[in-house]
């Protein structure tokens, strides 16, 4: 497991380091910690490596908050959990549009520390899949399989679709097939596509439709791996 701890102030950043180590411990679980001493340092840091499972702010850090630095990764990331921990109860409200996974006061209190930490244990136990990492024009990229229902080609480029967002990978549709395509969840539809098949809802010649009702082609190539991946799905 790795957490990523963001305090300006050394001694709050060591007590976290401290506690999640303990917790940690007590729970059989190998954790790699990193300390970040501001927003900038951590988003810097996070743009090259942002492979965290869990992430512990402080609020009131100099020029980028950490409710600030929380909104820029919601950009990037929906699904990474955000721990506030901070000296203030005014932020709270501000925490909820992040979607923070909690919000805890300071002086904190080891018991209530660790009670959230396993919290947190529990969920990623329960609905921990894996992430994949994406080049884009704006920086890395994690999602996890779920969350992506087709890529489209677009010149040297492609565009990732999710339920409601595109994204401009910097990727070729080649690049894509041999990344994604080893996976049960996607298949090659087309020669410009490829498709989340959990995101299929009816195969409907000569295209697919998906769950919110997005049309597909499927060239006659791909029709039977198609149609194998689609049936597949539901022989589990």
């Amino acid at each position: 497991m790795r957490i990523a701890i963001c305090d300006d102030e050394e001694a709050q950043r060591l007590l976290l380091q401290k506690y999640v180590e303990e917790w940690a411990q007590e729970n059989g679980i190998h954790l790699e910690t990193r300390l970040f001493v501001s927003g900038e340092n951590f988003w810097f840091a996070w743009e090259d490596d942002s492979a965290y499972d869990l992430l512990v702010f402080d609020i009131e850090m100099g020029k980028l908050s950490g409710m600030e630095l929380a909104a820029q990764i919601r950009r990037k990331d929906e699904e990474i959990p955000i721990l506030f921990v901070t000296g203030y109860d005014s932020y709270m409200a501000q925490g909820f549009e992040v979607a923070a996974l909690h919000y805890l006061l300071k002086p904190l209190r080891k018991e209530k520390f660790f009670a959230v930490l396993d919290k947190f244990n529990r969920i990623r136990r329960r609905t921990q899949e894996e992430k994949i990492l994406f080049r884009t024009e704006e920086g890395p990229l994690s999602l996890p399989a779920s969350k992506i229902w087709y890529i489209e080609a677009m010149a040297h480029q492609c565009v990732l679709y999710t339920e409601d967002a595109s994204h401009v990978l910097c990727s070729s549709i080649g690049e894509m097939v041999k990344q994604l395509c080893g996976r049960q969840e996607f298949v090659r539809c087309h020669r410009s596509y490829l498709v989340n098949v959990q995101h299929i809802s009816a195969l409907v010649k000569p295209e697919l439709v998906l769950d919110d009702g997005r049309r597909l082609p499927v060239s006659r190539s791909a029709e039977k791996a198609v149609g194998q991946a689609f049936i597949g799905l539901y022989k589990g």
